[in-house]
């Protein structure tokens, strides 16, 4: 069975940026009306953010859809599996990656989703929905706790996909730029980043192959690792076929 991860580098559901990329999500489970479930931790479970991905993938993209509350509603271990293996997408929402990852862990949710993807799950996500799936990914999370006073971060992810993930590289949070303070992680800690600009993502396939696919025109994604005391930054290119994963990572220099 093959096992899929889409990673969304950010877009709007509210105003379809990122149907072209949906679509192709829905297409990997090789159903015509999937089951998708929502998770939104990252967003504090908003209930305005789960009625609008309702409305965007039940009503434009005619899938069946659920959500999975784990703070509001407080589940069981087994109220979790069963939402989980009931889906054949699961889609997690933007927002603050650190608390995510610390509600999650607390409750098991990072083991059932492995899991999940070793049975065949489709796994997708934008912002930090997409930067869970690596091993870490570079986030704004401390912003949601003091406005004025914080700074980008590395939040370690499930370890799904290799490699550091920016989300929104084009994009900035508060006024700071991504692409700068990503490049400057990059330097400090080394490691191969994986950077997708809005309204692109990185389609990765059974851990061996990967594509670039995009739903506006100039959407792009990089490769940024250090080489010689310098950061590089590299555009991956977008292709129909399949591309092997191993060109992703970089053998690290300085």
């Amino acid at each position: 069975m093959e096992r899929a991860i889409v990673a969304i580098g950010g877009g709007q559901i509210r105003t379809r940026g990122t149907a072209a990329i949906d679509r192709e999500i829905i297409r990997l489970s090789n159903r015509r009306r999937p089951n998708v479930l929502f998770i939104p931790t990252a967003s504090s479970d908003s209930e305005a953010y789960w009625e609008a991905f309702r409305e965007y993938f039940g009503g434009f993209l005619n899938c069946r859809t659920d959500v999975l509350f784990l703070t509001k509603d407080l589940p069981s271990t087994e109220q979790i599996r069963t939402k989980i293996f009931a889906a054949d997408i699961v889609y997690v929402g933007g927002g603050n990656t650190l608390y995510m990852m610390r509600v999650w862990r607390r409750l098991g949710l990072d083991r059932i989703l492995k899991a999940a993807y070793r049975n065949g799950t489709i796994l997708a996500g934008i912002s930090a929905g997409a930067i869970c799936w690596f091993d870490s990914g570079h986030s704004d999370s401390m912003s949601f706790y003091d406005a004025q006073h914080w700074k980008y971060m590395n939040v370690r992810g499930l370890g799904l996909v290799s490699g550091r993930h920016c989300p929104h590289y084009n994009g900035m949070t508060r006024g700071v730029p991504r692409r700068r303070a990503f490049r400057e992680m990059i330097r400090k800690i080394g490691g191969t980043g994986i950077a997708i600009e809005n309204n692109c993502a990185i389609e990765f396939i059974d851990d061996r192959f990967y594509r670039v696919i995009s739903s506006k025109d100039n959407a792009r994604a990089y490769r940024v690792y250090k080489c010689g005391g310098d950061v590089v930054v590299e555009q991956i290119r977008q292709q129909e076929e399949l591309a092997p994963i191993e060109s992703l990572k970089t053998a690290q220099a300085g």
